[in-house]
């Protein structure tokens, strides 16, 4: 019997204590409307999730909860934004890895410094699949490998983009496996989706969320999930260990505050945040995201940044990924 808790079981477990927590801070509420910033499009899962938090902690902020959508240069936008607002505990990035712990790996120079924020909590994690094209003759990881290693520089990959998590997780694979293959990045998920289906990519590093609605329509093959255990909605996919392949990769959507937000402040978005993420019909929406709920304690979450910053750099400096 594996003796270490699975992520899942931490996640629960945290949520669980941090929803019996409250009653023992008293805060004053914010006077004004809370803003979550997403620093990418609507419509995505970095756009659904803190909607549907938004709608439940409304009690919590009388003033108002509202979020809005700051994209462009891969997060570092919206990031810019909150970085330069009030630390007054009314504005909060929610945002997927890039300007959490990866953007300035990438890039030459930032607006703004990631090593800065004041983390709130993880509010979710969402494990990358394998998706590959069906008209690629594979149908298990190690056909995949195999045809790759058969095909050197032949087998093309999708990306979100330059040093997206698609692109930098399809990095780690080849550094893991040993293969060569063709990057070709697009401007979001929906595009390189687009490319998969039509069979002009062979594979794609997606989040679970946007793929396994056409995996279980048969539209593409997904092979395996890169998580630490099966996910729930697609619990006959192996993960990639169980394939051979020695890694994980998952998008993390964090919640963080600007440099210098008093700690009353993060304590109060972190008590009704994480209750919030504790709720039954939020757990479940959030799953049927192919998201697992978070609602970690403020000092867990600057670890977990802190871990992930650090994998993902050795990814960037390996592949020499470097982003303008």
């Amino acid at each position: 019997m594996n003796r270490y808790f699975p992520r899942r079981t931490i996640l629960a477990l945290g949520a669980s204590v941090a929803a019996a927590s409250i009653g023992r801070f008293a805060f004053a509420q914010p006077a004004k409307p809370v803003r979550l910033i997403v620093p990418f499009p609507a419509g995505g899962t970095a756009d659904v999730l803190p909607r549907i938090l938004a709608e439940k902690v409304r009690a919590a902020f009388p003033a108002g909860v509202v979020v809005e959508n700051k994209t462009g240069a891969g997060g570092n936008i919206g990031a810019e934004f909150v970085a330069r607002s009030d630390p007054d505990g009314t504005t909060f990035l929610v945002s997927p890895p890039g300007p959490i712990a990866i953007n300035h790996h990438l890039y030459k120079s930032l607006a703004f410094d990631p090593t800065k924020w004041v983390p709130v909590t993880v509010i979710a994690t969402v494990p990358n699949v394998l998706a590959v094209s069906n008209k690629l003759p594979v149908k298990t990881v190690a056909e995949l490998v195999a045809y790759a290693r058969a095909n050197p520089d032949k087998v093309s990959y999708a990306s979100q983009g330059n040093g997206s998590t698609s692109h930098l997780t399809a990095s780690m694979f080849m550094q893991q496996t040993g293969v060569k293959m063709i990057h070709v990045p697009y401007k979001g998920t929906a595009p390189a989706l687009v490319d998969i289906l039509g069979g002009n990519v062979d594979i794609f590093f997606d989040n679970i969320s946007s793929s396994a609605q056409h995996h279980n329509a048969g539209k593409l093959r997904i092979l395996a999930v890169a998580d630490e255990e099966r996910s729930p909605i697609l619990p006959q996919v192996p993960t990639l260990r169980e394939s051979g392949v020695n890694m994980e990769a998952v998008t993390f959507f964090t919640m963080v505050a600007p440099p210098g937000t008093p700690k009353d402040a993060v304590a109060y978005a972190h008590r009704h945040f994480s209750s919030a993420l504790a709720a039954p019909d939020v757990r479940q929406r959030f799953l049927e995201q192919g998201a697992v709920p978070g609602g970690w304690t403020p000092e867990k979450t600057a670890q977990f940044i802190r871990n992930e910053s650090d994998k993902w750099s050795k990814v960037v400096k390996s592949a020499s990924v470097t982003v303008e």
